[in-house]
Protein backbone atom coordinates (compact mmCIF):
# COMPACT_ATOMS: atom_id res chain seq x y z
CA UNK A 1 0.00 0.00 0.00
CA UNK A 2 1.19 3.48 -0.86
CA UNK A 3 0.72 6.46 1.44
CA UNK A 4 0.69 9.93 -0.13
CA UNK A 5 0.54 13.17 1.85
CA UNK A 6 -1.49 15.97 0.24
CA UNK A 7 -2.86 19.44 0.89
CA UNK A 8 -6.39 20.14 -0.35
CA UNK A 9 -7.69 23.69 -0.18
CA UNK A 10 -10.82 25.63 -1.03
CA UNK A 11 -11.25 29.40 -0.85
CA UNK A 12 -14.29 31.62 -0.38
CA UNK A 13 -16.63 29.03 1.10
CA UNK A 14 -20.01 30.58 1.90
CA UNK A 15 -23.57 29.79 2.89
CA UNK A 16 -23.90 26.70 0.69
CA UNK A 17 -22.26 23.51 1.92
CA UNK A 18 -19.18 22.73 -0.20
CA UNK A 19 -17.35 19.43 -0.65
CA UNK A 20 -13.70 20.04 0.22
CA UNK A 21 -12.44 16.52 -0.48
CA UNK A 22 -13.88 13.16 -1.55
CA UNK A 23 -11.99 9.89 -1.12
CA UNK A 24 -12.44 8.38 -4.59
CA UNK A 25 -11.00 5.26 -6.22
CA UNK A 26 -8.21 4.13 -6.16
CA UNK A 27 -7.98 5.60 -2.64
CA UNK A 28 -9.15 2.96 -0.16
CA UNK A 29 -9.02 5.30 2.86
CA UNK A 30 -7.84 8.80 3.74
CA UNK A 31 -6.48 9.95 7.08
CA UNK A 32 -7.33 13.57 7.83
CA UNK A 33 -4.37 14.97 9.73
CA UNK A 34 -5.41 18.59 10.09
CA UNK A 35 -8.00 21.18 9.12
CA UNK A 36 -7.34 24.92 9.27
CA UNK A 37 -10.23 27.33 8.78
CA UNK A 38 -9.49 31.00 8.04
CA UNK A 39 -11.98 33.86 8.23
CA UNK A 40 -11.32 36.07 5.17
CA UNK A 41 -14.36 38.29 5.65
CA UNK A 42 -14.71 41.70 7.22
CA UNK A 43 -16.70 40.39 10.20
CA UNK A 44 -16.98 37.40 12.52
CA UNK A 45 -18.37 34.18 11.06
CA UNK A 46 -19.75 30.85 12.29
CA UNK A 47 -18.61 27.71 10.48
CA UNK A 48 -19.34 24.01 10.25
CA UNK A 49 -17.43 20.93 9.09
CA UNK A 50 -19.10 17.62 8.30
CA UNK A 51 -18.77 14.27 6.59
CA UNK A 52 -21.25 13.17 3.91
CA UNK A 53 -21.40 9.40 3.51
CA UNK A 54 -22.68 7.24 0.61
CA UNK A 55 -26.47 6.95 0.82
CA UNK A 56 -26.54 3.36 -0.44
CA UNK A 57 -25.27 2.09 2.93
CA UNK A 58 -27.71 2.71 5.82
CA UNK A 59 -24.98 2.03 8.41
CA UNK A 60 -23.05 5.10 7.25
CA UNK A 61 -24.73 8.33 8.31
CA UNK A 62 -23.86 11.95 7.52
CA UNK A 63 -22.39 13.73 10.54
CA UNK A 64 -21.29 17.16 11.69
CA UNK A 65 -17.82 17.34 13.21
CA UNK A 66 -18.26 20.98 14.29
CA UNK A 67 -21.31 23.23 14.05
CA UNK A 68 -21.62 27.03 14.37
CA UNK A 69 -18.07 27.52 15.66
CA UNK A 70 -17.28 31.26 15.80
CA UNK A 71 -14.15 32.58 14.08
CA UNK A 72 -13.45 36.29 14.68
CA UNK A 73 -12.57 38.64 11.82
CA UNK A 74 -9.03 38.06 10.55
CA UNK A 75 -8.55 34.88 12.60
CA UNK A 76 -8.16 31.19 11.93
CA UNK A 77 -9.24 28.04 13.74
CA UNK A 78 -7.23 24.82 13.75
CA UNK A 79 -9.63 21.93 13.97
CA UNK A 80 -8.20 18.54 14.95
CA UNK A 81 -5.21 19.36 17.20
CA UNK A 82 -3.65 15.91 17.32
CA UNK A 83 -6.76 13.86 16.50
CA UNK A 84 -7.23 11.92 13.27
CA UNK A 85 -10.31 11.17 11.19
CA UNK A 86 -10.49 8.32 8.69
CA UNK A 87 -12.54 8.83 5.54
CA UNK A 88 -13.61 5.68 3.74
CA UNK A 89 -14.00 5.47 -0.02
CA UNK A 90 -16.64 7.93 -1.32
CA UNK A 91 -16.87 9.88 1.97
CA UNK A 92 -16.80 13.66 1.47
CA UNK A 93 -15.54 16.24 3.95
CA UNK A 94 -17.70 19.38 3.75
CA UNK A 95 -17.56 22.98 4.98
CA UNK A 96 -20.05 25.83 5.34
CA UNK A 97 -20.10 29.37 6.73
CA UNK A 98 -22.91 31.71 7.71
CA UNK A 99 -21.46 34.53 5.53
CA UNK A 100 -20.94 34.42 1.74
CA UNK A 101 -17.36 34.05 0.46
CA UNK A 102 -15.91 34.21 3.98
CA UNK A 103 -14.02 30.99 4.69
CA UNK A 104 -10.79 29.47 3.38
CA UNK A 105 -10.17 25.80 4.22
CA UNK A 106 -6.84 23.93 4.23
CA UNK A 107 -7.00 20.17 4.66
CA UNK A 108 -3.89 18.07 5.30
CA UNK A 109 -4.44 14.41 4.45
CA UNK A 110 -2.71 11.10 3.83
CA UNK A 111 -4.26 8.99 1.06
CA UNK A 112 -3.90 5.23 1.26
CA UNK A 113 -3.90 3.40 -2.07
CA UNK A 114 -3.30 -0.27 -2.97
Amino acid sequence: MANTFKLKSTSNVGVSTVGIYTATSPVTATVVIGITLANVSGSGIHVGIGITRPTADPTKQNIKLIKDVPIPQGSSFEFMQGNKIVLEQNDTLTAVSDVSNSLDVALTIMEITP
